[in-house]
């Protein structure tokens, strides 16, 4: 299967925000549809904190995108419309340069060498993706989960350079709760032995801090509502059982375990902590005076589609709620949808009629 991933390289150095800087650094992105000679038909893709570039299948890359049903030919996002980017983010595993990768100063990885990343850091870097491809204003920006944060962050950075916002389950700035669950997932990997202050190997690898870690993340992705709906409390039949007394017992734990053995392998932990982290420290009020709502408020765009769930815990409804409001003192017109989807956080890669249904009501406007 050939690979449909372009690389864009960026500035070099490519300067971070809390300090440092990258040499060499690129960007893993694909791309659909066609762009318009006006260059005015683009929209760029700022995912959550795991996806790849490959939002979709294309010709070069046949194979199910993380947003298959959403992206496409006579889909919801368009293609015969629409020129559509996905980057995968700055700081991941997936392509893109982050701590997993050869550190050119040392021929070595840059294991917790990398410099340290922050969501500006990413917006930054897509907006030179962006601009490389000769597109001086983009047609929409969407963002979901910790890609809305950065999504946010383009838009306060890079003024005037987005014509149309989509906003999905997403926040201004970190809350509370969901610091303390990332907390804890960091927490899960830095206290396996094997993480060894980030000097893994395959032999060695923080198997069971990255599997508690997804297992706390898939738990705060979803619903209590969709646990019972799904769960219950229904055991696993006795020939599924080990004979370990404190062994998986619920098919619940089954479920976790499941989604855990398929993660762990697939995301390198060093990148998931950076990640993580840079989520916590997102903040829109750090940039200007006057808090999140002054921030908001300084973002230049003239529509915004903002999108929440009823069942998210992760990133709920009232933040949802601030951004649309924010946004709308500036003079945006805004449409603000709370969806009552039970599956939480993740409705928005689950529930794709209702999700696509609004998102291709609003392109449709513009």
């Amino acid at each position: 299967m050939s690979d449909a991933r372009r690389w864009f390289a960026l500035s070099s150095p490519f300067p971070m925000k809390r300090g440092g800087e990258l040499v060499g650094a690129h960007l893993a992105y694909e791309t659909w549809g066609t762009l318009s000679a006006e260059r005015d038909n683009a929209i760029f893709i700022l995912t959550g904190l795991s996806p790849s570039a490959h939002a979709a299948s294309n010709a070069d890359d046949p194979s199910p995108g993380w947003w298959e049903d959403m992206i496409g030919p006579g889909k919801y996002i368009d293609t015969n419309q629409w020129f559509v980017i996905c980057a995968n983010t700055l700081g991941s595993c997936k392509g893109s340069t982050g701590p997993a990768d050869t550190n050119p100063a040392t021929g070595q990885p840059y294991r917790l060498d990398f410099p340290e990343l922050t969501l500006e850091d990413v917006a930054n870097a897509s907006h030179e993706l962006v601009r490389s491809l000769g597109i001086e204003r983009l047609g929409c920006l969407l963002g979901n989960s910790m890609g809305g944060m950065s999504a946010l962050a383009y838009l306060v950075q890079h003024p005037g350079s987005v014509r149309a916002h989509i906003s999905i389950s997403t926040a201004p700035q970190a809350q509370p709760f969901a610091i303390a669950i990332r907390s804890l997932q960091r927490e899960a990997i830095r206290l396996d032995p094997n993480w060894n202050n980030g000097h893994y190997d395959d032999a060695h690898y923080p198997e069971a801090g990255m599997s508690i870690a997804r297992k706390l993340g898939v738990i705060t992705y979803r619903s209590a509502m969709e646990w019972v709906g799904r769960f219950a409390r229904i055991r696993l039949d006795s020939e599924q059982r080990e004979e370990d007394p404190f062994a998986v017992e619920f098919q619940i734990e089954s479920y976790l375990a499941g989604h855990a053995r398929r993660f762990v392998r697939s995301f390198d932990p060093n990148c998931y902590l950076y990640l993580s982290r840079a989520s916590d420290w997102f903040d829109l009020a750090e940039h200007g005076t006057g808090g999140v709502e002054a921030a908001l408020k300084r973002i230049d765009v003239e529509r915004a589609l903002v999108i929440g769930v009823e069942t998210d815990i992760l990133f709920p409804l009232s933040q949802q709620q601030q951004i649309a409001d924010g946004l709308r003192a500036n003079g945006a017109t805004v449409d603000f949808v709370a969806l009552d989807s039970p599956q939480g956080h993740d409705a928005f890669l689950v529930d794709i009629p209702r999700f696509g249904a609004a998102i291709a009501g609003f392109l449709a406007t513009l």
